[in-house]
């Protein structure tokens, strides 16, 4: 499923950047096209200066109080992901980078992406060869913080010689 996704999005964005890119064109000029997009760039360079700098910063931060940074590192991955849309040349790419950057809807970006990596991580977990240890594990519950007893347990006594 996500190879046939990534193959169509190989395909589907470039030739919809160029019709869109096409569209502008005839509405205001080609040259104020090329301008725009030469904005867009520079505005995007700037903000994935400014925005990894800050990220930079927190994580630092998060590391030096002692507490995992994960909200950080996902802050930083972002950011690298949307600087690299934004080197794309286009309208489209440009539109998820500015999503995957600005502060305010970063943590949106934030969210699907947990999401949805997580789904993913579920799905090769359960399709691995230690599934069955994975699944054996105690989990935890939504409404109480106690885990869940194991089934198969086997009652022993250690021995000390």
């Amino acid at each position: 499923m996500l190879r046939i996704g990534l193959f169509l999005a190989f395909l589907v964005v470039p030739v919809l950047e160029i019709w869109l890119l096409i569209q502008i064109g005839e509405v205001i000029g080609g040259w104020t096209t090329v301008a725009l997009l030469i904005a867009d760039s520079l505005l995007g360079g700037w903000l994935v200066r400014r925005e990894g700098r800050r990220a930079w910063a927190a994580l630092q931060k998060a590391i030096e109080s002692g507490r995992m940074p994960d909200r950080e590192l996902a802050d930083g991955a972002l950011i690298v992901a949307g600087g690299a849309l934004l080197l794309t040349p286009g309208f489209i790419t440009d539109v998820f980078g500015f999503a995957m950057i600005l502060p305010f809807t970063r943590p949106f970006a934030r969210r699907l992406a947990t999401w949805f990596l997580g789904r993913r991580v579920k799905s090769m977990a359960a399709r691995s060869p230690y599934a069955p240890f994975i699944s054996a594990m105690p989990r935890h519950d939504s409404h109480h913080d106690q885990p869940r007893p194991r089934e198969n347990v086997v009652r022993g006594e250690v021995v000390d010689d």
